[in-house]
């Protein structure tokens, strides 16, 4: 699904629901003008919220991204991918990363793997984050920056790193170039 209907989708969610703006963003742990901005604006900064107001609504994160069709095996075809969740910048509407989702279609999936183009941001811009699961990063195109906790790793084509993101974490593409990633997302 495209960037301009997750904000209907979580607002459809949450009126299903009969919950205010302000109750969802108290049960989420987040602000209202941030559940604000995104259903108005379809503006938000990474998919740490996202997965906050999905365990809210009680939905899988991939439930903002498609739609509950079940099937077994999926096959995700390269030449095929489309964009289903960009993360937009708030000041400059730059597309920081577009990502494309690899098990759209399967909707008993416990995983959340995504392709995941990242265009590089300016360092005022990179902000930490952390939610329950674990992550695994696969570098395909490119360099990325991992801000994990204390450490910090640069990591170029075919290196890869897991760890678990409940720890405060920022990925991001390292220099002036674009990086493409392969990442697994895992929420108990």
């Amino acid at each position: 699904m495209g960037a301009d209907k997750l904000g209907a989708r979580v607002r459809k969610y949450r009126e299903d629901r009969s919950l205010s703006r302000e109750e969802l963003a108290d049960a989420a742990g987040l602000k209202t003008e941030f559940i604000a901005a995104l259903e108005d604006d379809n503006l938000y900064p990474s998919i740490g919220p996202l997965q906050k107001l999905a365990r809210a609504l009680n939905v899988r994160l991939g439930t903002f991204m498609d739609d509950a069709v079940s099937r077994d095996p999926i096959v995700s075809r390269q030449g095929d991918r489309e964009a289903d969740l960009t993360m937009q910048k708030a000041r400059n509407k730059c597309a920081a990363f577009r990502f494309h989702s690899l098990g759209k279609g399967k909707s008993d999936r416990n995983m959340e793997p995504f392709f995941i183009e990242i265009c590089p941001e300016p360092v005022e811009d990179r902000k930490l984050s952390s939610h329950q699961g674990e992550e695994f990063i696969l570098v395909n195109k490119g360099s990325i920056r991992v801000v994990y906790g204390k450490e910090e790793h640069v990591l170029g084509p075919g290196d890869s790193i897991y760890y678990n993101s409940i720890v405060p974490h920022y990925v991001g593409a390292e220099g002036d170039a674009p990086a493409e990633i392969y990442a697994v997302i895992y929420y108990p």
